[in-house]
C-alpha cells in the first residue's frame, strides 16, 4: 500500500509539472478579438496554453518595467514599436533570431534581435457620418483642417502617456514641422481644444465613433477598416499632408519564466498561418509570406511622414513630460 501511495505521488507531481509546462503568460496590445483567435490558434496547433493578459503599449511596457525584478510574461505581442525599443533601451527586453524572421524585411526588425516588426498601420481620422450630417459638418481631411473651430469639442484621442497610438501623433506632428518641437507642440494645444477626452487606449476613440458616441477620433487606420466592415458608418481618412505610422511588434521579456515557450510561440507568430489570421484584421503585414487583405490601406498608396523610430523611441520619456506639463491629463478617461 505505501509503495501505490509513493507511486500515486510521484505521478500527480509529474502530472502537475506537465500541466504548468503547458500555459504560460504574455502581454499583447494587439486587437483583443485578434490575440483570443491567434492564442487560441496556438493552443490547437500546439496544445500549449498562453494566458495572455491585453494592456495598451505604455502599459504593458511599464508593467514590465515594474516586473523587472520578478518577470510574470516571457513574451510581448504586439504594441506599437516604439515601446519595443524604449524597452529594450531599458534592458526590458532580450535578443532572438527567429528561423522565421527571414521572411521580415531588415527595416522592420532590430539589427541586434531585440524586436521585430508585425505589420504597419497609418494614423488617419474617423467620422460617424450619421453625427456628422446632424451636425453639419464634413469628415476632416487633414492635419489643419481638424483643428478648425468647427470641430471643438467633437474629437477623441488617446493619452501618449498610455497609448503608443498617441505617442506616435506627437512624434507625427514633430516630423511633419521639420523637427521643429515648439510649433509640434503648438499644433498639439490647437488640437486639444477640440479634444473631448482623452483615451487610455489608442482604439477606444474609434469604437466611440463607431456608435455615436462622437462624431471624431484618431486612430489607425486597420482598427477604423475592421469597424467599417462589421457596419459601421462610418468615413475614413488619411490625412492629406501626410501621416505617421506604427509598426507593431514582438519581444522576448528579460529573465521571464518560460522563455521555451515564448521562444515557440514567437516561432508560430512569424509563421504562415499566424500571419494569415493577422493580416485577417485589416492591418498591412510586413512579412513577405502573409497574404494582403482586400479591404487594408496600402502605405504605397498614401503619404506618409519620415518616421525615426529610434529617435523617437530615445526622446519619449523628455516628450511625454512635456506633453503632460503642457497640457495635461484634465481631458482622461
Amino acid at each position: 500500500m505505501k509503495k501505490v501511495l509513493v507511486l500515486i505521488g510521484i505521478l500527480s507531481m509529474v502530472f502537475a509539472v506537465t500541466l504548468t509546462a503547458q500555459s504560460f503568460t504574455a502581454y499583447t496590445t494587439l486587437d483583443e478579438v485578434l490575440a483570443k483567435e491567434l492564442f487560441d490558434r496556438y493552443q490547437e496547433v500546439t496544445g500549449i496554453r498562453v494566458d495572455w493578459v491585453r494592456l495598451s503599449g505604455g502599459e504593458a511596457e511599464a508593467r514590465i518595467e515594474a516586473e523587472r525584478l520578478n518577470p510574470q510574461a516571457s513574451i510581448w505581442v504586439g504594441g506599437v514599436g516604439l515601446n519595443h525599443i524604449s524597452a529594450k533601451n531599458k534592458g526590458l527586453t532580450e535578443p532572438y533570431f527567429s528561423r522565421m524572421a527571414v521572411y521580415t524585411p531588415d527595416e522592420f526588425k532590430d539589427p541586434e534581435g531585440y524586436w521585430i516588426g508585425l505589420y504597419i498601420g497609418p494614423l488617419a481620422f474617423s467620422t460617424n457620418l450619421d453625427r456628422a450630417a446632424e451636425l453639419g459638418i464634413e469628415p476632416p481631411k487633414g492635419w489643419f483642417d481638424i483643428i478648425d473651430s468647427k470641430y471643438r469639442g467633437l474629437v477623441r484621442v488617446a493619452n501618449p502617456n498610455t497609448s503608443g497610438t498617441a505617442y506616435n501623433l506627437i512624434t507625427c506632428m514633430i516630423s511633419l514641422f521639420g523637427g521643429d518641437e515648439d510649433l509640434a507642440f503648438l499644433y498639439l494645444k490647437k488640437l486639444d481644444r477640440n479634444v473631448e477626452m482623452y483615451t487610455r487606449s489608442g482604439a477606444a476613440g474609434g469604437r466611440s465613433v463607431a456608435i455615436g458616441e462622437i462624431p471624431i477620433a484618431i486612430g489607425y487606420a486597420h482598427d477604423m477598416v475592421k469597424l467599417k466592415a462589421e457596419g459601421a458608418n462610418i468615413a475614413i481618412t488619411v490625412p492629406e499632408e501626410g501621416t505617421g505610422f506604427e509598426l507593431a511588434s514582438m519581444s522576448l521579456i528579460k529573465g521571464g519564466p518560460d522563455p521555451v515557450n515564448a521562444k515557440k510561440l514567437y516561432d508560430w507568430i512569424l509563421g504562415e498561418e499566424a500571419q494569415t489570421i493577422i493580416a485577417s484584421y485589416y492591418v498591412v503585414p510586413v512579412s513577405s509570406i502573409a497574404p494582403a487583405h482586400p479591404l487594408s490601406f496600402n502605405m504605397d498608396e498614401i503619404k506618409t511622414v519620415h518616421q525615426d523610430f529610434v529617435w523617437d523611441a530615445a526622446n519619449k520619456d523628455r516628450l511625454l513630460d512635456r506633453w503632460t506639463k503642457e497640457i495635461g491629463l484634465a481631458k482622461t478617461e
